[in-house]
């Protein structure tokens, strides 16, 4: 891999990105593709959504750069596809699921490496189809406060940038650093005040992008928990309020706001601080994981239980916070049912 490489692949997703992204919130705000506040919303005023249309367009510019990264423009775009559909007539969830699941399984198909048995490729393809529909959706449920998603993908850009420099996977770095640029490029638009959303097309884009990854890393002998590291911490705060939920007899596509990091906010943290937390959690899970993949298996047994311990500490920190401050969380309803995470105005 060359430093030429990495530029060809990062310098177009950075340009197109910046460029798209002020043309794209003046055509959702010209067609009304906007997210008009309700009883369930947790904005104030109208803001459009669409905003990942130049994230997607800015991530699939960059993995042209290279042979072995075009195979992941396609769960970039089918995902993402799909997530435009939402936004601009929406999608019932088993149209979704199911349109999901067609996407996956032809990535999934893509993906797998010549060679496999025909066993072997269809239980890939099958593992890796539940894997993307599961995790893009993930990263959809946690797209719900200002830059938090952006900031996710970009730092899970730069993880797997260096994996694939510790483990002589030029692709993977590559397609890590154009994953960090095209996601850089969205948080000054939404970060701070946000005057343009995701949308559903974004995080169902990035999502389908990151987990591609994942599968990618994982076929070309990364290991599984360092693949799995920069995408812990979504991965845990879904699957625990999914449990949580489902614990309590609620249906799990009925709205809500009881994701760890929506409590926190609902506890007084503004969006900034709740994704910086975020970020630093992650960063810490992915360092450690990382550095410790190369060692004995115990060392990595260990540091894995580390870094669900440090994740256990994250889903208990907003009950942790109520009860220094002493009163019970909020709770407030926010737009679930439509898969579409509604991100406050500051």
């Amino acid at each position: 891999m060359t430093h030429s490489a990495l530029l060809t692949g990062a310098v177009p997703a950075l340009l197109i990105g910046l460029i798209l992204q002020p043309i794209v919130l003046r055509l959702m705000t010209a067609a009304a593709v906007m997210d008009i506040p309700s009883e369930r919303s947790s904005h104030s005023i109208p803001v459009p959504r669409g905003g990942g249309v130049a994230v997607v367009a800015a991530a699939a510019a960059g993995l042209m750069a290279d042979e072995a990264t075009r195979v992941i423009i396609v769960p970039l775009a089918l995902f993402a596809a799909i997530g435009l559909a939402e936004d601009m007539r929406g999608v019932s969830i088993p149209a979704r699921l199911v349109l999901q699941s067609l996407a996956g399984s032809i990535a999934g198909a893509l993906l797998v490496p010549a060679g496999h048995s025909a066993m072997s490729a269809a239980v890939t393809v099958v593992m890796a189809t539940a894997w993307l529909v599961g995790y893009a959706n993930a990263f959809n449920f946690m797209d719900g406060i200002n830059g938090i998603s952006a900031a996710q993908a970009m730092l899970a850009g730069v993880v797997y940038a260096v994996l694939g420099v510790v483990y002589n996977v030029a692709p993977l770095t590559i397609a890590g650093v154009v994953a960090a640029a095209a996601a850089v490029t969205f948080l000054p638009w939404n970060a701070g005040r946000a005057r343009i959303f995701l949308g559903d097309v974004g995080s169902y884009g990035l999502g389908g992008m990151l987990g591609a990854l994942a599968v990618f890393g994982v076929l070309n002998d990364v290991p599984v928990e360092a693949m799995l590291a920069p995408l812990a911490l979504y991965l845990a705060d879904t699957g625990w309020t999914l449990i949580r939920r489902k614990a309590q007899g609620e249906a799990w596509y009925r709205p809500h706001r009881t994701h760890a990091y929506q409590r926190l906010t609902g506890l007084g943290w503004s969006h900034q601080l709740v994704t910086l937390f975020t970020v630093v959690i992650c960063a810490a899970i992915s360092a450690m994981v990382v550095a410790a993949s190369r060692s004995a298996p115990p060392t990595r047994v260990t540091v894995g239980f580390a870094a669900l311990g440090v994740l256990a500490a994250y889903l208990a920190w907003p009950s942790w916070v109520a009860a220094h401050k002493g009163r019970e969380q909020p709770k407030v309803s926010s737009d679930g049912a439509s898969g579409r995470r509604k991100q406050p105005v500051r």
